[in-house]
């Protein structure tokens, strides 16, 4: 299970000595995803900028080695916006980045923010055209008395230039931040998701979306829970799934009612009162709920765990991973400085095998569904050698220690690996610590098994 670093740690930003201590605010990354064939990768940030990487042909020389990741395109795709009617500030941050099936030789992606949803056209051009009956090379009309002869354009090589372009503002949607949105496998819909309601769009209509779930009630002083992620299906267009901060899942089918708001599956574990504390509401709230890529099982993340549901069995998880249980202990300091209301993502290998989240003091975990053992390792620059291989690390709960391992007291809390992705084909994964973003390769090139 033993990963070696593919290609260089990439910042965003080009790091200044200001920013190697502290980084700013704007560019810490808030999202990371790849595209269908893991050919681009795209981080968002807390500044409303979206870096697309681009995976480079492998050489000829050596035609084995696999390609690097550089960066391929960099926009802005959302400023601070106010909101007079309630004197609420929208932040200009990237909550999420999904790439949609590429169609033709153009890419598209959609970004969000608290409240607006942008569609984004990324395409290249390496051709000019010249030669206009009616133009002059700068593109201005010529006086038509001086054209006595018709001439061919032709097209002429140019530098490639990759332009990106807005196509689609989705706006007005939601009353609530929105925390997720999820393109649907018809390619035509999608979905976002807010603190109380999931809106299913059409790709090509901008004014209008339709309310699928509202868990709003009459009286918000009985509100008990929210939703905190959804996705769809990736084969079946009518079924979706959304997490809750009470630590269930719903299955909906959009074929049983316009309003899924009875749900066709409640996949929820019962809890254990001998465990029940103040923190057990806090720490049971999913972050993240991604499908697998058969369609068959359900991953979660908590704060302490990462679970894999079977879509037919809805009584418990048929599996659960301890990210970090050595904070169990911690809860109450982890309350104090906020740390326990973090939200990890969770990610699948290509082939379902092995799953990935992040964790404290930039370590990240796997967890081998076939071979049941786990690895952390962890995203840092003295580990980033190229072709270095990651060693494993290890967290002591007092007792003895190790010579490399690392006590619970001395963890870094500012350090967290909140977001990751994971190429779908490759054993390549996307890192994201803070302002910085990794990429890590399997040593051997081959499936994790």
């Amino acid at each position: 299970m033993g990963l070696s670093f593919f290609s260089k740690h990439l910042p965003i930003q080009e790091a200044t000595p200001s920013r190697l201590a502290v980084p700013l605010p704007a560019d810490i990354i808030s999202t990371v995803e790849f595209n269908h064939t893991g050919e681009l990768l795209a981080t968002g940030d807390k500044g409303g900028r979206v870096v697309i990487f681009q995976r480079e042909p492998e050489s000829k020389n050596a035609p084995h080695s696999q390609g690097e990741y550089d960066v391929y395109s960099t926009f802005q795709s959302h400023e601070p916006e106010f909101d007079y009617l309630k004197s609420l500030e929208i932040e200009e941050k990237i909550n999420k980045i999904k790439w949609l099936p590429q169609q033709n030789a153009a890419h598209s992606l959609l970004s969000t923010n608290d409240k607006t949803i942008k569609l984004w056209k990324i395409t290249e051009r390496d051709k000019r055209p010249e030669g206009y009956n009616l133009k002059d090379e700068e593109g201005k009309l010529k006086d038509l008395s001086t054209v006595t002869s018709l001439q061919v354009p032709v097209l002429k090589p140019m530098d490639l230039m990759v332009e990106v372009s807005p196509r689609r503002i989705f706006a007005n949607g939601h009353t609530y931040h929105i925390n997720s949105i999820s393109v649907n496998s018809d390619c035509e819909t999608y979905m976002s998701a807010d603190d109380l309601r999931i809106n299913l769009w059409h790709l090509a209509i901008t004014d209008r979306s339709f309310n699928i779930v509202d868990i709003k009630p009459a009286n918000m002083e009985d509100l008990t829970e929210v939703i905190t992620a959804s996705e769809f299906h990736p084969h079946h267009c009518n079924l979706f799934v959304y997490s809750s901060s009470k630590g269930s899942l719903r299955l909906c089918d959009m074929r049983a009612a316009a309003l899924c708001d009875k749900h066709s599956k409640l996949f929820e574990e019962p809890e254990d009162p001998s465990n029940r504390s103040f923190f057990s509401e806090i720490i049971s709230s999913v972050s993240d709920v991604k499908f697998s890529h058969s369609g068959r099982y359900m991953l979660t993340r908590d704060y302490l765990t990462v679970k894999v549901w079977d879509l037919n069995m809805e009584a418990r998880p048929i599996e659960t991973y301890q990210v970090h249980d050595y904070l169990r202990s911690k809860l109450c300091s982890l309350y104090e400085n906020d740390c326990i209301f973090d939200k990890f993502e969770c990610a699948w290998n290509g082939s379902d095998s092995v799953i990935m989240t992040g964790a404290y003091n930039n370590f990240f975990r796997m967890f081998d569904r076939n071979t049941k053992r786990d690895v952390t390792l962890e995203a840092s620059r003295e580990s980033s050698k190229p072709r270095a291989v990651l060693k494993p690390r290890r967290v002591c709960v007092g007792g003895k220690r190790r010579r490399d391992d690392i006590s619970v007291d001395s963890l870094d809390f500012t350090k967290k690996i909140l977001h990751t992705a994971w190429h779908p084909a490759e054993n390549i994964i996307a890192i994201a610590a803070t302002n910085n973003l990794y990429i890590f390769q399997d040593k051997v090139n081959s499936d994790m098994h």
